[in-house]
């Protein structure tokens, strides 16, 4: 169930705010676009999902909670840090809290589980809809992990709502301007997050060298904290350790696979078919632990180990593919 919880938690904080901006909303006949993007999606070398496959009126949002204490800067959301709880209400997620940062909200949608059409999927922008569509298809696609895959599953949605909203819509229209700005908003902030997370850590690496004491090290995050808020249109005092880890995860990894995607050529299909050879050619987590002498998957140890060895296979891969023009 955890990572079931995590899954959900990164599918973007700032969706609420784009979508009250545009007024573009999923057409009522949603089946036929559905299909149209299926459609789209094996173009571009998708193999067919369990994701919204159906629908039903049961599903809703699905709430999340993260706890994490201030003095630890995590390293993704799945690192076991974070205390995850299976709670409704954010008064129940803060009855846990003790000091700790506390990260509560809610989602459309729960990650890789062949998630159906729900009432609050289809009432969200057409833009959001467009996102979680490719972007939850496109997890069932690879088997990295998932640090590696929510940024590379960003990119591709990203993408592919581009140019599918351009071959349907056209550049003229309400629909593809809406998505656009979208797009070009959540790359924006992608970039910010690991500015700002980078230069948090350097703070938490002082702090654990004993050069920043604990009262130091709060009020400099606070400050940057509220920088962030600023610059990424967030709500003030909705950033804490808990959601920016959340949103490096998504952030970590981003530039690295939008320079595969440039160097093929921007062709969404051999992006799609690179990211398949390099995760076939990948060993399997316990092949690796044993090679690593490393004793639990859960273990931070093992996920940067693991994803920082996807990201060399990925570099090497990459040194090898001739450009495309």
């Amino acid at each position: 169930m955890k990572l079931f919880v995590v899954r959900l938690v990164g599918l973007l904080l700032l969706a609420a705010v784009i979508a009250g901006c545009t007024g573009v909303r999923v057409p009522k006949a949603w089946e036929p676009l559905l299909k149209e993007v299926r459609v789209f999606e094996e173009r571009i070398g998708f193999t067919k999902t369990t994701t919204f496959v159906a629908f039903s009126e049961e599903q809703g949002r699905v709430p999340f909670c993260g706890h994490v204490s201030p003095l630890y800067l995590p390293y993704s959301y799945e690192d076991p840090a974070i205390l995850w709880y299976n709670v409704s209400t954010e008064r129940e997620c803060r009855a846990h809290a003790d000091g700790a940062d506390v990260y509560f909200g809610s989602v459309e949608v729960l990650g890789e589980t062949g998630a159906a059409v729900s009432p609050d999927v289809l009432a969200a922008q057409l833009q959001r809809f467009l996102y979680l569509v490719f972007h939850e298809d496109c997890h069932e696609q690879f088997d990295f992990a998932f640090g590696i895959e929510e940024a590379l599953c960003n990119l591709i949605a990203y993408k592919a709502m581009a140019q599918f909203s351009e071959q349907k819509y056209g550049r003229e229209s309400r629909e593809y301007v809406a998505i656009q700005r979208y797009v070009s908003v959540e790359v924006r902030r992608t970039r910010s997050v690991r500015d700002f997370y980078d230069e948090l850590a350097g703070y938490y690496a002082r702090y654990e060298r004993k050069e920043l004491s604990a009262d130091a090290l709060l009020k400099d995050r606070a400050r940057l904290f509220g920088r962030a808020e600023r610059v990424l249109a967030w709500k003030r005092g909705s950033l804490n350790n808990v959601s920016i880890a959340n949103e490096m995860t998504y952030s970590r990894f981003y530039p690295l696979f939008e320079t595969v995607y440039d160097k093929l050529g921007r062709n969404l299909a051999q992006t799609v078919a690179f990211f398949r050879r390099v995760d076939a050619s990948m060993p399997s987590p316990k092949t690796f632990m044993e090679e690593h002498d490393i004793a639990s998957k859960e273990s931070l140890q093992f996920i940067r180990a693991y994803e920082s060895e996807v990201a060399r296979a990925i570099e090497a891969a990459l040194a090898k593919a001739p450009r495309q023009q």
